[in-house]
């Protein structure tokens, strides 16, 4: 950045620069900084910082603001370093970051934190050094002190970690306070970035040889009587083209590849140390695929219709939302629309709404993009993701498929946003803040590059849906699958009457494992869907009914039956199952009702020889886990497979003849406005894995009453009766949406304290607000989580209001509330637009 230039008459100086930053911790405010002269030169806008917070913190910063004004309230720390010289933030992405801050009343630095890769934050760590004038002599030391001296050099520190790994913490500290009080070592604080790159060993012909052909031939002389070095340094030779070619010897090759291709290691560093050929560590990717690209599948006639009428919509400058059933092969739809934006310059953004979604599509994807594509989500390592973000500033990707947090990389020539899946509610952030919709962020960042937004799914969600029949989103419909398959055959059990004719297994009625049986016995493969996991939801005493609950929480503890234990999936406490009743000592423990791992359990005992998996997130917590899985299953080792809302999305496989869902009543039957929505889209999303290719697929429903209204629009999975029903309903008593909504939670370790704040701050939101946008206070169903006592107040804001003076009047609400002395001890959690 050039230097600012201040003239007045003959006089010129040159000012103080300051900055102002965002520190990645809950201020409204941003902090101003002193630039030191001897950094002037390299400050920018986007540019990471390493700076003092409060008595010892430091912590990496971005560069919002330069300017030359002092800060009145205090005075500005300096910068203690800068990171880059080139800006890892754009100005449009830090302007987004500000508006997710605004939207969803939560702090830039909330944001920041959500953002920024732990790869890219500054790691600070002690470094020991011997203090050269400490005198042994002059003190009688413990073994452990004069081992830990011995570790030590007066001349080059070493981090503290290697000794504490040497040594064990707290005989570690123990020791070095004595040390530090005896001046024998000294203690620095070192700044270091987390992100490293990964370096390989690479091998390149010394450059004294290329220039001088004697030289070279003479090295072959000298060599004639060690055919192992010679042989590497003709397999080099035929690998790189470095006598034609400097900047190829420049680049070198992989030492591994020479050792892989069965040359000698030994040889290798023979001439290293003999000067022929040099060693050095180089720079490569983590993401080398080395996939065969293979052209994209033509679109058929009716893919074909709906690209067209995609790119018309598009024209028209509005987000398009395509409404495909599932199968109509909306993903190659996806991938002609990316080749074009591609092929213009721009980049692209691929959103799904978990991880659990990339394995399959991603796989396809790669084959068209190679190593044009990153994927971006939290099971990758912070290396990893710090590499993506690098690659996207560099252009060396130019399209990102990744989770929810993607909407924060640092795009700054977005084309397309493609949301997936856009109805799935894993879009949601809940904890911590920012509380974002990556859905609803996404079609605020397309408008900041003023890229296209297209959203997809066979379900929309009734927000979209009734935005693009009001003309606000371009509507794009695909009523038939691709390829000629067609949709299922859904239907009803009624699992109410099976229990009466005691036709039960378990949890399965006789109608359902017979068809299993069938569909098993034509070498096809079977889905069951039950949407929780575990062995069962509770343990419960016979005799007096006692139910092991949660310490922390207000819920009973799942049992899980593998690992003979109860957990706690709020908190994540967990304990050994109980072999008696704590509260009778009664022997007679039962499981109640059932999860995933009963299921599984149940249906190895039915079909003993047949190969049975669980996916759930019990099952799923190792890095390629869910990958080993869904492969298994996809090459047919796994003929059946259990699990969670994990198997009704996205996932394409040719060879499933029957989905069973276990019990629809418990997803209906959730105190939640939403309720029926989910049960339709889970119920329609699971059935569309069924009967992919030219066989028609089976969908077995087990219900205790088949005869409520939602279950023959599922079975005919007709999603404009459901919409025109659940419309209805939704404009009958002013939900989303018709109006927006915002939820208010209390927290607080005393439940008196919240029961107090609660009501106080119903009682200023009517005030402010008026009582028919209030409901509450409300004490919802699981009223304490990890201590804290939790209590509820619900906004419905009309459309037609302004949200800015709305967001303005809910933090005025909160603050009313927080700077009373007497609820010092709770927060309040503002969730914008909570699904």
């Amino acid at each position: 950045m050039s230097q600012l230039s201040f003239t007045s008459g003959k006089n010129s100086f040159t000012p103080t620069y300051f900055v102002d930053v965002i520190l990645p911790l809950p201020l409204h405010k941003l902090f101003t900084y002193r630039v030191p002269k001897s950094m002037e030169a390299e400050i920018a806008i986007g540019c990471r910082v390493v700076v003092p917070f409060g008595k010892s913190q430091i912590l990496t910063a971005i560069i919002q603001k330069v300017h030359n004004d002092s800060p009145k309230e205090y005075v500005a720390k300096r910068i203690i370093d800068i990171l880059e010289v080139s800006p890892s933030f754009n100005e449009v992405q830090l302007k987004f970051y500000h508006w997710i801050a605004d939207y969803y009343l939560c702090t830039p630095g909330e944001v920041l934190q959500a953002g920024l890769p732990s790869g890219l934050k500054v790691n600070t760590t002690s470094l020991l050094q011997r203090n050269p004038y400490f005198d042994e002599s002059d003190y009688v030391l413990s073994i452990e002190e004069q081992l830990l001296l011995h570790h030590l050099s007066v001349d080059t520190p070493i981090e503290s970690l290697k000794i504490i790994n040497l040594m064990g913490k707290k005989a570690y500290t123990k020791v070095l306070k004595a040390l530090i009080t005896k001046d024998a070592v000294l203690l620095i604080d070192h700044i270091k970035e987390k992100f490293s790159p990964k370096l390989k060993k690479c091998i390149r012909l010394e450059p004294s040889l290329i220039s001088n052909e004697e030289a070279l031939e003479e090295v072959f002389r000298q060599l004639e009587k060690r055919p192992k070095q010679i042989d590497v340094l003709m397999a080099y030779l035929r690998e790189v083209p470095a006598l034609e070619d400097l900047s190829a010897n420049e680049n070198g090759m992989l030492q591994e590849d020479l050792v892989k291709a069965g040359y000698s290691l030994s040889s290798i560093n023979t001439l290293a140390r003999n000067g022929i050929i040099e060693q050095f560590d180089k720079e490569v990717s983590r993401f080398k695929k080395n996939t065969k690209l293979i052209p994209p599948k033509k679109l058929s006639d009716k893919q074909n219709e709906a690209n067209t009428e995609i790119l018309t919509g598009f024209q028209s400058n509005k987000p398009v939302l395509l409404h495909g059933i599932t199968g109509s092969g909306k993903t190659e739809i996806y991938i002609e629309l990316i080749l074009e934006v591609l092929a213009s310059g721009h980049q692209v953004l691929y959103l799904l709404p978990e991880i659990a979604l990339t394995t399959q599509i991603v796989a396809r994807l790669e084959q068209v993009f190679g190593d044009n594509m990153g994927v971006y989500h939290s099971k990758y390592s912070a290396n990893e993701r710090v590499e993506v973000w690098q690659n996207l500033i560099s252009g060396k990707i130019n399209l990102v498929v990744g989770v929810r947090s993607s909407v924060f990389l640092p795009f700054d020539n977005l084309g397309l946003i493609i949301i997936d899946e856009e109805h799935d509610s894993s879009y949601k952030q809940y904890d911590p803040a920012p509380r974002y919709n990556a859905r609803d962020a996404a079609l605020m960042l397309a408008q900041m590059h003023k890229a296209k937004t297209l959203l997809g799914t066979a379900t929309p969600s009734l927000e979209s849906y009734q935005l693009a029949i009001t003309n606000k989103y371009t509507l794009v419909t695909i009523s038939e699958r691709f390829g000629g398959s067609v949709l299922p055959q859904v239907s009803a059990i009624d699992i109410s009457k099976a229990l009466k004719k005691k036709k039960m297994r378990g949890n399965f009625s006789e109608e359902l494992v017979q068809t299993i049986d069938n569909t098993l016995s034509k070498e096809e493969q079977v889905i069951i869907f039950q949407n929780r996991r575990g062995y069962a939801p509770l343990l419960s005493c016979k005799d007096c009914g006692w139910v092991p609950q949660c310490k922390h929480c207000d819920v009973s503890l799942t049992y899980h039956q593998y690992s003979s234990e109860l957990r706690c999936h709020y908190c994540g406490y967990k304990t050994p199952s109980p072999s008696s009743c704590i509260s009778c000592g009664s022997v007679a423990m039962q499981t109640v009702s059932f999860g995933t791992e009963q299921l599984e359990e149940e249906l190895k005992h039915m079909f003993p020889e047949t190969e049975i998996a669980r996916l759930d997130l019990d099952t799923t917590k190792g890095r390629g886990s869910y990958a080993r899985i869904i492969d298994n299953f996809g090459s047919g080792k796994i003929k059946i497979l259990v699990g969670t809302q994990m198997v009704t999305k996205g996932l394409d496989f040719d060879n499933v003849g029957l989905v069973g869902i276990i019990n629809l009543d418990r997803m209906l039957h959730f105190p939640d406005f939403r309720s029926v929505e989910r049960t339709f889209q889970l119920a329609v999303q699971v059935a569309g894995r069924a009967g992919r290719k030219e066989k028609q697929g089976q969908v077995l429903i087990q219900t205790y009453n088949p005869d409520q209204e939602i279950v023959p629009v599922i079975l005919n999975q007709d999603y404009k009766l459901f919409f025109e029903k659940e419309i209805i309903e939704r404009k009958l008593f002013n939900y989303p949406p018709f109006s927006r909504m915002t939820k208010l939670v209390i927290k607080g370790r005393d439940h008196q304290v919240v029961s107090q704040a609660v009501n106080e701050l119903y009682h200023i939101t009517v005030k402010k607000m008026g009582s028919d946008m209030v409901l509450g206070p409300v004490i919802p169903s699981i009223s304490r989580v990890r201590d804290k006592y939790l209590r509820e107040i619900y906004l419905k804001i009309g459309r037609q209001m302004s949200i800015s003076k709305v967001r303005q009047t809910i933090r005025a609400c909160a603050r009313e509330i927080l700077i009373q002395k007497s609820y010092k001890t709770i927060t309040i959690v503002i969730d914008v637009d909570p699904v």
